[in-house]
């Protein structure tokens, strides 16, 4: 079960009082569970990501991920090398501050693994945070390049954005001489978006312009009218966040649809509708969707989600992986971070995705992805269709050594 880290002031000097006793206790007490034997105590793992704010439903998703994960990899025991995995769960709201809180008070308190960071802007912040404190993280649905390679403790559960970008390019075929608008928004993971197509399109003699709207704009017409004005041979969409639907319409409104060919990431399973009759006009590179694959660790998380009463979706796969790399690194490191890191890099491990591996060198994570195209049901909605699926050396990343 994750329980939710909401403490009152009192609570947490009572904490922090706690922790120094303890460090003037015993000899030979420790571990995680600072109050027992190391060799029976729990092992406590944070997970610090969105159950509020604009991704919210990102941060639920990957929370039922992995539970179903921890379940499937601890073969329903909950436990490793027969000590409990517990897990808390602290809400960041997608705000980078209260993210550095959580995992600050998180680490305090004597946890070694922190996992979650549904948005970019958090992960770059937690992401040193664990190196000054030698803990384990494993970054979630975050999305931006800088996490891989950030540092030795750091590592991700997710795609990343040049993933993004490589699959995107084999739907335009050669972008030479070809003009491109990246619309997104003013954010981490726009920004993100706007390098890495730069960086692999414009290197292959693209013109790229990025087009970026601020994140808190309302009115996103005149952002909208500006890229379709542009007449882009590639009009390349990165949008995450609760005015998706919003921004759909205002493309669809200016024509942007009949002007070029719109190539943007397949969005969790709600998104589906926004896209209305425009739907079977754009081209989606996809991370993960329902029915994506068939194996063994999918029919897992498919099972271990309806456990919970939900269904498979765009995050769940981070959160079932980020499960089988913390298991993973307990079983080989115990409660030392350092040899948790180590037992991390190279390991090759079935995903729900399929095959995928931990580059040593800087912790990319090599894996499948996927292009698709949403098709009409007969319910009056839509649901992705398989288009490709790429092999995880046709998209892996440029290396980036972590420092």
């Amino acid at each position: 079960m994750l329980q939710r880290s909401g403490r009152s002031p009192a609570a947490l000097l009572i904490a922090v009082l706690a922790v120094v006793l303890t460090a003037c206790g015993a000899p030979g007490s420790g571990g995680q569970d600072s109050g027992g034997d190391s060799a029976t105590a729990p092992f406590r793992v944070g997970l610090v990501h969105s159950t509020t704010g604009p991704l919210a439903s990102y941060g639920e998703q990957y929370a039922a991920g992995f539970t179903a994960g921890l379940d499937y990899a601890t073969g329903g025991t909950g436990q490793v090398n027969g000590r409990k995995v517990e897990v808390t769960e602290a809400d960041d709201a997608g705000d980078p501050a209260k993210a550095v809180a959580a995992a600050t008070d998180l680490i305090g308190q004597g946890y070694k693994v922190i996992a979650g960071s549904t948005a970019s802007g958090v992960a770059l912040q937690v992401a040193p945070l664990a190196d000054e404190n030698q803990v384990l993280f494993i970054s979630g649905p975050a999305a931006t390049d800088a996490v891989t390679g950030a540092n030795e403790y750091t590592f991700r559960s997710g795609r990343q954005t040049y993933q993004d970008v490589l699959t995107a390019g084999t739907i335009v075929g050669d972008p030479a001489g070809r003009s491109v608008i990246v619309f997104a928004q003013d954010s981490a993971f726009g920004q993100a978006n706007a390098q890495a197509v730069t960086a692999v399109l414009g290197a292959k003699g693209a013109r790229v312009t990025p087009v970026l709207v601020p994140a808190g704009a309302t009115d996103l017409t005149p952002f909208a009218r500006q890229a379709v004005d542009a007449a882009p041979d590639l009009l390349f969409v990165a949008w995450a966040g609760a005015n998706a639907t919003q921004m759909w319409q205002s493309l669809q409104q200016q024509g942007a649809f009949e002007a070029s060919t719109v190539v943007t990431g397949l969005d969790i399973k709600a998104t589906y509708p926004i896209f209305g009759p425009a739907a079977d006009k754009i081209h989606f590179l996809s991370h993960f969707f329902p029915g994506a694959t068939d194996n063994e660790a999918y029919k897992a998380l498919e099972a271990g989600l309806a456990k919970q009463g939900k269904e498979v979706d765009l995050f769940t796969n981070d959160g079932f992986v980020a499960a089988q790399m913390v298991v993973h690194a307990l079983q080989e490191g115990g409660d030392d971070p350092a040899v948790m890191a180590k037992s991390l890099e190279g390991w090759t491990f079935l995903g729900p995705k399929g095959e995928s591996t931990i580059r040593s060198a800087d912790h990319a994570v090599l894996q499948p992805m996927f292009t698709a195209r949403l098709t009409p049901t007969a319910d009056g909605g839509f649901a992705p269709q398989l288009v490709d699926t790429l092999p995880a050396d046709a998209v892996a990343p440029p290396v980036v050594p972590a420092k």
